[in-house]
Order: structure tokens, then C-alpha cells, then sequence
């Protein structure tokens, strides 16, 4: 994922949540505190979706690097000493 339309998709997510509260409840501090909720959420859950994706990489590299080597036939021996 883009790091940089990621944070422009969450400051606008932000200053949504922010104006749809303040119109709810009429509240500026209330709406800004829902704002900052709603920051923690997606950056938790942006730090959630890269760690998954540094792990599904490491173990699919793994998986890939076992199924190739599951493939190779051993080497044969010529008979000389190495």
C-alpha cells in the first residue's frame, strides 16, 4: 500500500468523521475527539496490514523456496571424492 494516499485517505476519513459528529451533536470537542478515535483505528489497522504483509511474504518466499527444492532431483555421484 501507497504510504502517502494512505495518510491523504485517512486525514480525509478523519475530517469527515469530524464534520458528520459536530453536525450530530453540535459539539466541536466531541467531533474532535472522535476524529482522533478514528486516526488510532487506522493507523493501528495500517500497522496491522503491513506486519501481515511482511509475514505472508516471509512465509510464501519460505513455502516457494521447500516446493523448488521438494522438485530437484539429488546429484548424482561420479565416483571421484570431492
Amino acid at each position: 500500500m501507497y504510504l502517502p494516499q494512505f495518510l491523504v485517505g485517512m486525514f480525509v476519513t478523519a475530517i469527515m468523521v469530524a464534520v458528520w459528529t459536530c453536525a450530530a451533536t453540535g459539539s466541536v470537542w466531541t467531533a474532535l475527539g472522535w476524529a482522533i478515535i478514528d486516526l488510532v483505528v487506522l493507523q493501528v489497522g495500517y500497522f496491522v496490514f503491513v506486519i501481515r504483509l511482511v509475514f505472508k511474504g516471509a512465509t510464501a518466499d519460505a513455502e516457494a523456496d521447500s516446493a523448488s527444492l521438494s522438485h530437484v532431483a539429488p546429484p548424482q555421484r561420479d565416483g571421484t571424492l570431492l
